[in-house]
């Protein structure tokens, strides 16, 4: 498949135009979606929709594609699983593709000590089941969490999540024993904080509100997701980790859209040398195929005794395969370096572009996870409905681009960390028409 953007017609086509109709009257309508095209086939960087249109896709399907679309390593493990065993569910009897992943993710994730890992189908069960076991080991109850994170959809990870309108609304009531605090965003802190500063002002309010022995631990994302790819100042991460180890609770990394590679390196925690006693890991890890886990420290893991963790289809043996396959490629074609490439250049191009649009406040992220806050011009006046546009104007134009933010006010930029010079630059001039166009 060309790994060339393509329009044949308009966006979108009425091959995708007469799909939406049949998706109105068969999909829930809470199963809401950003591109306006149907696509029938991917490959690489490269999206083509049921018309015929090729898209290069700044999305990855939520940072999960970082190999590629149909990667070949991917495709060849998946294809030679299927003729052998589909499902068997490891909690009647284990298989070793279940095992050689989590061997990979004991080795590749950050720390040297004894580590366990568990699988899963999705992030937000890799939340659940992180937070089950931290609050085994310390037979505490309380977890801590951030102003604008995202943790999923199950009720846990809805009250974990932020967020409220769509993703909580109407949907209570959420499990107990969540406790809220800021998060280090220094775009939109009212006072220049350092990171250390912005631990500190959340875990004052720990102590008073909730008191250091009664916290099982305390859940982060080392670069907020959903919540506008918030990087803390730094220094934030690790003051929270040392609080975590002076008051015997556990640090909880949330890896499942940073993960593998697509920051610059393995894991985000290690560009500040943060040693979770936890991670939570999924998206990236199987190359679009449904797969998730938690890895860490080995006493902690195994304070759960047999049969308190497991599922169904959790660590189903083709989406081990896939994993397999999608680790390999990182490793032989060094995908965390590419990462490194492809943000330097967009951090250049978005500032450049930033220097002649008013409306874009702040240009933020790692690696291959890039994002503009666009605001009213001169202000720091979110500019939702703006951002909504340009959005829409780079799917008119052949780029696919999402948004978030607390504010909706974010576009956020997660490539396949395969894609090439040429199709990056031309996504990035694709966006600065788009902005031309609409800003």
């Amino acid at each position: 498949m060309s790994q060339q953007r393509k329009l044949v017609t308009e966006v979108p086509g009425p091959r995708s135009r007469e799909l939406m109709a049949r998706r109105k009257g068969a999909v829930a309508q809470g199963y809401g979606h950003v591109a306006p095209v149907f696509v029938e086939r991917a490959s690489g960087a490269v999206v083509e929709d049921v018309d015929g249109n090729a898209f290069i896709d700044f999305s990855s399907g939520i940072a999960v594609t970082s190999v590629g679309h149909a990667a070949p390593r991917v495709v060849d493990g998946v294809r030679e699983q299927v003729g052998n065993l589909t499902h068997i569910c490891f909690n009647v009897a284990p298989f070793e593709a279940y095992v050689r992943v989590c061997e990979e993710l004991n080795n590749r994730t950050p720390g040297t000590y004894e580590k366990r890992s568990a699988l899963f189908n999705s992030g937000a069960e890799a939340v659940e089941n992180a937070v089950k076991i931290a609050r085994r080991h310390t037979g505490r109850q309380a977890v801590v969490v951030f102003d604008h994170a995202y943790h999923g959809r199950t009720n846990l990870t809805m009250a974990l999540t932020a967020k409220n309108v769509p993703y909580k609304d109407g949907f209570g009531p959420f499990a107990p024993e969540v406790y809220r605090v800021p998060m280090s965003y220094p775009f939109r802190e009212p006072v220049e904080m350092s990171g250390a500063e912005a631990a500190d002002r959340a875990l004052a309010m720990v102590e008073s509100q909730i008191g250091g022995a009664n916290v099982a631990c305390v859940l982060v994302e080392p670069i907020q997701g959903e919540g506008g790819f918030v990087v803390p100042a730094p220094g934030f991460l690790g003051r929270l980790q040392e609080w975590c180890g002076a008051n015997g609770a556990l640090f909880v990394a949330d890896e499942i859209q940073t993960g593998f590679c697509r920051t610059g390196d393995w894991f985000a925690c290690e560009h500040e040398g943060i040693v979770p006693d936890l991670v939570t890991l999924a998206k990236g890890m199987a190359g679009g195929l449904p797969l998730a886990g938690v890895t860490g420290r080995a006493e902690v893991m195994d304070a759960v005794p047999p049969g308190g963790l497991g599922g169904t289809y959790a660590g189903n043996p083709v989406a081990c395969a896939a994993a397999l396959g999608a680790i390999e490629t990182m490793a032989a074609e060094d995908l965390a370096g590419r990462a490194r490439h492809i943000g330097d250049v967009m951090l250049k191009r978005l500032g450049e572009l930033q220097t002649r649009d008013g409306c874009i406040g702040d240009v933020r992220g790692r690696g291959a996870m890039m994002a503009v806050e666009l605001v009213q011009p001169g202000t720091r006046t979110p500019a939702a409905e703006l951002t909504a546009a340009v959005s829409r104007a780079t799917q008119e134009r052949g780029l696919l681009t999402l948004t978030c933010g607390t504010n909706n006010n974010v576009l956020r930029f997660l490539p396949p960390l395969v894609l090439d010079d040429a199709l990056l630059d031309d996504g990035l001039t694709v966006l600065g028409e788009a902005f031309d166009a609409v800003a």
